[in-house]
């Protein structure tokens, strides 16, 4: 029987109430009369603002309490950036539906005082902001000669930080920007050649209760599968890499043909925090085999030095927090 009221389950920034608002709208669309409300849920991640990600070491930082409302009954659904969402779900939960993705690239957002709009024709020594460990790395490989800062925030309060500072400019994910209709603000658009985006960057995950099926039969409309196969790639090379927001990795999977001829494309990175090494590469296979790509990817990438990285990130976080406690 399928359900004729949902409740969906959200952060309240201004982009998570978009990402809510469009879920809504989708499902309004397929199925008119239904009765749709949003819960605005407030997680970890938004609650400290005062500290980066990577110290707070916190794979669920994002989801969590709005996961605990799907479990106890309190929300039918829960609307994710599949980025924020971990690989390894709680018990009793799973993805209903990953909706098509926006442009997965960064964008460099100059300040509004500064002329140059490119990230790489920014002076030596310029102050570029961003709260991803997997931009900083990868910015700094690029452009050793700048100095990178920490912000953390909504979308909204990183562009006023942007412009109270005297930083020439900060890195953004474009799926973002674009949502909230930001697209002035964009100096220019970052390739995925230069910096891979994050895992699942771009794609909505729209979560539920294992076992609902009326639930998940209203979602079917919105499901994307060349998106869910992308990005189970994705999610399946962080999950052997055992990553997250304290690790900089980054990939990027897509479907490259049609039909027959389709094939699965995925570049993928890891790379030391001070950007000095990076180790990539790429992987192809078929879209079905969409999960396995993703684990041969991690395995190459181990194998090619990953692992060192890897672990001598990990020794330095340990380190860290022991001194803390």
């Amino acid at each position: 029987m399928t359900n004729k009221r949902v409740r969906i389950g959200s952060r309240g920034s201004e982009l998570a109430l978009w990402q809510a608002r469009w879920i809504q709208r989708a499902l309004l669309e397929h199925h008119p009369g239904l009765e749709i409300t949003i819960d605005i849920i407030k997680t970890k991640g938004d609650k400290i603002l005062d500290s980066p990600l990577s110290r707070i070491g916190d794979k669920g930082l994002f989801t969590r309490e709005i996961e605990q409302a799907l479990l106890r009954g309190m929300i039918d659904v829960a609307v994710h950036s599949l980025k924020d969402l971990p690989t390894e779900l709680p018990q009793g939960l799973t993805i209903g539906a990953i909706c098509e993705r926006e442009d997965v690239r960064d964008v460099f957002v100059p300040h509004s005082s500064n002329p140059i709009r490119t990230l790489s024709g920014q002076p030596r020594g310029a102050t570029i902001a961003t709260g991803s460990l997997r931009r900083r790395c990868q910015i700094l490989h690029l452009r050793p000669d700048v100095a990178i800062v920490d912000i953390r925030g909504n979308l909204n309060t990183r562009i006023k930080k942007l412009g109270e500072s005297r930083w020439q400019g900060m890195l953004l994910a474009k799926a973002g920007v674009l949502r909230l209709g930001w697209m002035h603000i964009i100096g220019e658009t970052v390739g995925a050649e230069t910096v891979l985006p994050a895992v699942g960057q771009g794609a909505l995950g729209v979560e539920i209760r294992v076992g609902d099926g009326g639930t998940a039969d209203l979602l079917a409309p919105l499901e994307h599968q060349p998106t869910r196969c992308a990005t189970t790639a994705e999610r399946s090379l962080l999950r052997t890499l055992e990553g997250g927001c304290q690790v900089p990795i980054g990939a990027y999977a897509r479907i490259e043909g049609a039909g027959s001829a389709s094939t699965l494309v995925m570049d993928a990175m890891v790379g030391s925090l001070d950007g000095r090494t990076i180790v990539r590469d790429r992987a192809t296979g078929a879209p079905a085999d969409a999960e396995a790509v993703g684990v041969r990817l991690a395995g190459v990438l181990l194998r090619k030095g990953a692992d060192r990285i890897l672990r001598e990130i990990r020794d330095t976080e340990t380190g860290a927090h022991e001194s803390e406690g």
